[in-house]
């Protein structure tokens, strides 16, 4: 029979990057009562992995829970940036409703639009919080209207539109339904979540069918399959059998070793769980994303949510430069190959193919970000590789190439809207609005293809002196644009091996910009700089100042050196050309040609 769990509620917190899901989630957690009232607790706790605290992003979405009047509410925060895009998609499957964040002064975002076309898409009910409410600026009532006629926009259905507006400040931990009387607890927001996400319907009886949405791994008991039960129950020590949509025919039947539930910040073990309740098992080797724990007399697998395709693709390779080997953990291919498909088991949204070379893999993402997050967090284990440049994948329909375009979203002080309308206009950007605030300030938005954003974001930091704003969200196919201009610098590139000296790098400062400091060991093919003209130019940044019958060779002034630029993994990506790497090490990124001696200039 079915039945309501109606001391149960799951519900995705979803939003824009920034706009405040983990403070609030946070602050979700505080007022539940889980913490004693002296207990330290660090902000943005769901935020666990090194580079979303350093970054200051989520990552990879999180499932908590919190405990009131009674109900036990299933929260999972999600990611807020586009190019991670693939787990916000797959754990609105475990949810009956979301609650879409809204920053009260910035209003609704690219973001936005996307997670919210994504629970239209699934037909989730919808809570709106108004966060930031104690942002100077915040402009709640005119939010309310953006935030409407944006679900306008989607075709939203009038039970949409009647839904609940709660205004917040995750920060000082308060809620209301009322914007002018801030109350001083999150109460508020819990009875409109209890009161307007609907109840999960638990059929009991049923055989059992759990959806695996997320994966983690434990050293101790392995890999781990959450997701929520959608009917019948599981039990500690129960066979089952493993089943996918996609692929029927595999089926694996194994025991249930140990079922946890979530409370706060810990999973709990329980004997067993019923239908609505979202879980973590563990006791099977091959679980994966998309699969169904079915019982074992009924193996019905449950379809999984199609996940949009990969934009950009690049080429992860062993190293072989001159100083490969030297500063990381794992260097050999097999290391190399095993990591990557690794990371698909859990990453949805990413693909990994072998290539004609064994030493070489290609892996496809949504976006720049979604790839260089991979890199870092590969070196930070002790991996050492070496990338090309990223590509975008085009797709070829009825004898016309379509490429992946973006809509771009900028945020800017009008004095810098010329500059930027022009040279996106270059990298075929096509302008579709632009709204002036009377702050003096621009919201421009443009069609333009994946392809003529590679390279532009620190372009885009100085034209408008680090002060602008840019979003992106993925547009789908269009026919292919066209030429797009290449980078217009040239690369500086070290003649010999060795070490660069301060004398050998004086005489480089007039030629570019310089990348390296004095003492760092290079290569012959390696790039140590940037050329304004545009060419490629080979420098010996390794020659000392030799001794002679009139002056010894340290007797001259000190030499004066202009400070390095140090890029970043990001700006590296950007920078290198078709015919260039990135050698990535645990201690360091270098850009290198891939042909390190002999004939390698541009055309």
């Amino acid at each position: 029979m079915s039945k309501l769990r109606e001391d149960v509620r799951n519900v995705a917190i979803v939003a824009h990057v920034d706009h405040g899901k983990t403070t609030l989630v946070d602050s979700m957690l505080k007022g539940s009562g889980i913490f004693r009232k002296n207990e330290t607790v660090k902000d943005r706790m769901m935020d666990s992995d090194d580079i979303e605290i350093e970054r200051g992003i989520t990552i990879l979405s999180k499932n908590t829970a919190v405990n009131y009047d009674g109900v036990k509410i299933n929260i999972i925060d999600t990611p807020g940036h586009a190019d991670f895009g693939g787990e916000v998609e797959r754990v609105l499957k475990m949810v009956n409703g979301v609650v879409l964040v809204v920053d009260a002064f910035e209003g609704p975002m690219p973001q936005t639009k996307f997670v919210l076309r994504k629970a239209f898409d699934l037909e989730l009910p919808v809570i709106v919080c108004l966060n930031k409410m104690d942002r100077p600026g915040a402009r709640p009532s005119e939010v309310i209207d953006e935030v409407l006629e944006l679900f306008i926009e989607l075709g939203a259905n009038e039970d949409i539109l009647d839904c609940p507006f709660v205004f917040a400040s995750a920060r000082d931990g308060k809620a209301s339904l009322d914007m002018d009387n801030m109350k001083d607890d999150m109460n508020d927001l819990f009875d409109t979540i209890v009161k307007h996400t609907p109840a999960p319907i638990g059929e009991v009886d049923k055989p059992a069918q759990l959806l695996i949405s997320t994966i983690d791994y434990n050293e101790y008991v392995g890999r781990i399959g959450i997701g929520k039960i959608e009917q019948g129950s599981l039990k500690e020590g129960q066979e089952a059998i493993l089943v996918n949509m996609e692929n029927k025919e595999l089926q694996k039947k194994f025991k249930v070793n140990k079922i946890f539930e979530f409370e706060g910040l810990d999973r709990v073990e329980v004997r067993e769980s019923k239908a609505g309740s979202i879980i973590a098992i563990s006791g099977v080797e091959d679980i994966n994303i998309g699969d169904t724990i079915c019982d074992v007399d009924n193996p019905n697998p449950l379809p999984f949510v199609k996940i949009s395709e990969p934009t950009l693709a690049m080429t992860f390779a062993v190293n072989n430069s001159p100083l490969a080997g030297q500063e990381g953990d794992y260097v050999t291919s097999r290391q190399l190959r095993s990591r990557l498909f690794r990371e698909i088991q859990t990453d949805v949204g990413l693909k990994v193919e072998e290539t004609d070379s064994t030493d070489a893999f290609r892996v496809s993402g949504r976006g720049e970000l979604h790839l260089s997050v991979l890199i870092e967090n590969m070196r930070r284990e002790g991996y050492e590789f070496q990338v090309s440049k990223p590509e975008v994948l085009f797709k070829k329909e009825d004898g016309k190439t379509l490429e992946p375009m973006e809509e771009v979203t900028i945020d800017l002080s009008s004095e810098f809207a010329g500059t930027v309308i022009e040279k996106l206009g270059k990298r075929k950007g096509e302008l579709l609005t632009m709204s002036e605030s009377n702050g003096g300030y621009s919201r421009l938005t443009f069609l333009i293809p994946v392809r003529g954003l590679i390279g532009y974001r620190q372009e885009f930091m100085t034209d408008t002196k680090g002060s602008g704003i840019i979003n992106t969200e993925f547009a789908g196919y269009e026919e292919m644009k066209g030429e797009i201009p290449r980078r217009k610098s040239g690369s500086l590139i070290s003649f010999e091996n060795g070490e660069a000296t301060a004398y050998g790098l004086a005489g480089t400062q007039g030629r570019g910009e310089v990348f390296i400091e004095p003492g760092e060991r290079v290569y012959k093919g390696m790039v140590i700089g940037s050329n304004p003209k545009g060419l490629d130019m080979e420098l010996n940044v390794c020659r000392k100042k030799q001794q002679t019958n009139v002056r010894a060779s340290g007797t001259d002034d000190a030499v004066k050196l202009s400070p390095a630029k140090n890029l970043s993994l990001e700006e590296a990506l950007e920078f290198i050309e078709s015919d260039e790497l990135i050698e990535v090490t645990p201690k360091s990124f270098r850009i290198r040609k891939r042909i390190l001696s002999g004939k390698r200039y541009k055309n």
